[in-house]
């Protein structure tokens, strides 16, 4: 659940970022980037305060529910995809994308057939990195989620869970799965990196 909004709204941001210019864009960023500056907790509690303190949110009932863990995950993991989709669309040739245009094309029709395919590699290793990071979060989704079986339990509360209760065996094996999930994000990484060398 996680990974389509960090496409759609890490990606979206990393564009804005990049090509837009505007009153307090660098404000923006920064702002984006110190929720990997900062530590969980604080990210958490504030998430806390908003989702309590906010009558609207407080009544559709996010806080310690099945959002709440989505939200906990995009969170953190969400500066990662847009600094990734900036760079990424920032490296694309502005000329091309021009001419594409100055031929006829809209701009949604450049957007698919010039600008992703040219940022495709990057985005693509921003959102193993960023999907990685969501799946591994732990201090955020614990804020405002809680640890509740079979609700609102992730992979890393579960391991805190099991050795919590000296079940070192189970926490072995759910972190064992974590570590595979990481190694295989940066295994893919390398070869989207191996390939874009290979191409220059």
């Amino acid at each position: 659940m996680a990974v389509p909004i960090l496409v759609v709204l890490g990606g979206g941001l990393g564009w804005v970022l990049a090509r837009c210019n505007f009153p307090g864009r660098e404000f923006l960023a920064i702002g984006i980037q110190l929720l990997v500056v900062l530590p969980p907790s604080v990210v958490g509690f504030y998430l806390l305060s908003l989702l309590a303190g906010l009558p609207v949110l407080k009544e559709a009932g996010i806080l310690f529910s099945f959002p709440a863990v989505v939200l906990g995950a995009v969170t953190p993991s969400l500066p990662i995809m847009v600094q990734s989709a900036r760079a990424a669309f920032k490296s694309v040739d502005r000329t091309l994308e021009e001419a594409a245009m100055v031929l006829g094309a809209p701009f949604h029709r450049v957007f698919l057939t010039v600008t992703l395919p040219l940022a495709r590699r990057t985005l693509a290793a921003g959102l193993a990195m960023a999907s990685a990071r969501a799946l591994g979060d732990f201090g955020v989704t614990l804020m405002v989620a809680g640890n509740m079986p079979g609700v609102t339990q992730t992979l890393p509360l579960f391991i805190y869970s099991r050795v919590e209760s000296l079940d070192f065996q189970g926490a072995h094996v759910a972190s064992a799965l974590l570590v595979m999930v990481g190694i295989s994000c940066l295994w893919a990484i390398r070869a989207l990196e191996d390939n874009h060398a290979e191409l220059r």
